[in-house]
This record gives structure tokens, C-alpha cells and sequence, in this order.
């Protein structure tokens, strides 16, 4: 097994972890994913493990089974569920704890609901873009009247001439559009479009990312749910496509949908500032930004990057993101 069967991530490592289930037995796990935290056993058959997981999602409660291949404590059934559009309510306080607290030794066992149903927070959407590219974001945007009803462009501009867009779904001055200098900081920027949101969280796009409308429309029903976990970050995966082929850099987690907040930090490959740190967010897996490049920009981006931020530019990207997607 080269990928997680939950994430996709390559990143199954040596793990000393275990968990507790109910009952009283304990397994070891000696693989772990350091992506998502799932446990695995050495024979696991992903197949087997996926087919088995999506029948213990099938239902009104997840319950564990002792004797499996995989293991997973609640934070990992959290992102696990997404995938399913399904979301965990813990048991009992202690539940809520492990939440807050990963990776937790108890095996997660917790109540199931439809992230479509009516537990929602209004998400805004936030696009950053250069003055060039400001139509075709524009003329995309009418999309997304089905997940939101706050949009704002921030151009990368000293100026924005007044302009107000019409699209057929939007109310009045729904979709705005703001100007603001990039000067080779894009933690800044994005700290810049956050507090130009109207709405509690706030999705990002860049001008060169596109995002599927079923994948749009459970976003204000996943802050519902990181509201509920005391969350400030989810990150969602990202497929980069470079002239159409999918690259092996997948699946890229970008933590673009935030409390409004929440500060960016970085000049280049900026993230999330999070008070209490990485478990304060957690990764959906319901869907992926699609990201549309060329290979001329990605032989340019990584020397761009170092140049704005020495030491910072991961050069050694360029050639993952140009080698084909290999499962």
C-alpha cells in the first residue's frame, strides 16, 4: 500500500501507536498515516479496509471492530466521514475531548448525521486575483449563488475601479470587488481578503483554482461542524493540474476555509496561524480545489517563491508536481 485509503496522502510511516476499545482490548498499530492518523495492520488490504469502513458509515453510529485491519480515533473519523458527506457528534464528554486533543488512544465510536441537513453557518467566498484575470473570475462567479450569498475579489491592484456585478441568484451587491497591492507577500493578502468578509468563515480561491458546486455546497454545513469541535481551519485537498494531467502532488491539503479570524502567516506557501495549534483544524475529504496550471509556470514559481522568500520556495516541488499522479 503506497497511499492512505482515507486521505490519499503518501505518507504511511513507522508508528508506535494503539488503541483502546470497548471491551478492554488493545491493538498496536505499526503504520500510521501522519497525514489523517489512521492506523493500519501490516497485512491491511486497502480494498477490504474502504469497503469495510463505508459499512460502518452506513448507519446511524460508527462502531469500531477490534479485530480490524485499520484502526482510528475520533479526529480521524471526523475527516473520514466528510468523505461520505457525513458528520460525528461525540458520545460523551470525553468524546469531545479527544477531539480537541489528537491523537486520542481510545478507538472512535460516535453518532452519524448528513451534512446536508439544516446545520449551517454562512461561508463567504474570497478570490484573489490579478487585474488581467479579474473578467473570467468575474464571469464564474454566478456558480457559487447556490453556497453563498457574499463574494469579494481582491485584486492585486493599488485601485479598483467601482464596479457592481449582476448575477443571476446574488442579492444586491453581493459579489464586490477590492484592490489591494500582493507586494510579494500572499500571507497579507489573504489576511486582507479574510477581513473583507461579511460572513463568520470565509472559503479562498486563487483566480487559477476552480471549485466543483457539490464540494461548495456542503461548506457551510463543515463550519457547522468545525463550530461544534471548537475548530478554526478546514483544509480541503487539492488536485494540481498541470496542463491537464494530474501531478503526483495530491492531495496538497489547503487550508482555505477559516473563521474569518484567523490569520495567515508566510510570505510564500503561507498557512494558517492557529491559537492551540494543528488540532484546531482538520482536513475535509469530500471533494478538491482543482487547481489549473501550466508547466512554464511551475519551471517559474518555485524560483519566484525563493526569491521572496529565500529558503522558503521549495524548489524541490518543481519535479513532483510535473511527474504524473501515481496511485
Amino acid at each position: 500500500m503506497r497511499r492512505c485509503f482515507v486521505c490519499a496522502a503518501d505518507m504511511l510511516e513507522p508508528s508506535v501507536r494503539h488503541l483502546a476499545y470497548p471491551g478492554g482490548e488493545r491493538r498496536d498499530f505499526p503504520i500510521a498515516c501522519a497525514s489523517c492518523g489512521l492506523l493500519l495492520a501490516p497485512d491491511a488490504d486497502p480494498a477490504r479496509c474502504r469497503a469495510d469502513l463505508a459499512a460502518r458509515l452506513a448507519g446511524p453510529t460508527f462502531v469500531p471492530d477490534p479485530a480490524g485491519a485499520y484502526g482510528l480515533d475520533l479526529y480521524t473519523l471526523r475527516s473520514a466521514a466528510t468523505a461520505l458527506g457525513l458528520g460525528i457528534r461525540p458520545q460523551d464528554a470525553a468524546g469531545r475531548a479527544e477531539l480537541r486533543r489528537p491523537h486520542a488512544v481510545r478507538a472512535a465510536q460516535a453518532d452519524l448525521y448528513a451534512l446536508d441537513g439544516r446545520e449551517r453557518v454562512p461561508v463567504s467566498l474570497g478570490l484573489l486575483c490579478r487585474p488581467p484575470d479579474l473578467d473570467r473570475v468575474l464571469a464564474a462567479v454566478a456558480a457559487h449563488a447556490a453556497w453563498t450569498d457574499d463574494v469579494v475579489v481582491l485584486l492585486d491592484a493599488a485601485a479598483a475601479s467601482p464596479r457592481t456585478v449582476s448575477d443571476e441568484g446574488f442579492p444586491h451587491d453581493a459579489v464586490r470587488v477590492a484592490a489591494r497591492p500582493l507586494d510579494g507577500d500572499f500571507a497579507a493578502q489573504r489576511n486582507a481578503l479574510q477581513d473583507l468578509a461579511h460572513h463568520p468563515w470565509m472559503l479562498q480561491l486563487d483566480a487559477d483554482e476552480t471549485l466543483d458546486l457539490a464540494v461548495g455546497r456542503r461548506l457551510p454545513a463543515l463550519a457547522a461542524l468545525a463550530e461544534a469541535g471548537d475548530v478554526l481551519s478546514v483544509g480541503l485537498a487539492r488536485r494540481n493540474r498541470v496542463d491537464g494531467l494530474l501531478s503526483d502532488v495530491f492531495p496538497d491539503v489547503q487550508y482555505r476555509l477559516n473563521r474569518k479570524a484567523v490569520r495567515y502567516e508566510g510570505r510564500v506557501h503561507e498557512r494558517p496561524a492557529l491559537d492551540g495549534g494543528w488540532p484546531r483544524s482538520f482536513v475535509a475529504l469530500h471533494g478538491a480545489i482543482e487547481h489549473h496550471l501550466g508547466r512554464a509556470h511551475v519551471l517559474a514559481r518555485s524560483r519566484r517563491y525563493e526569491s521572496l522568500a529565500p529558503g522558503r520556495g521549495r524548489p524541490e516541488e518543481e519535479a513532483a508536481l510535473l511527474r504524473p499522479f501515481r496511485a
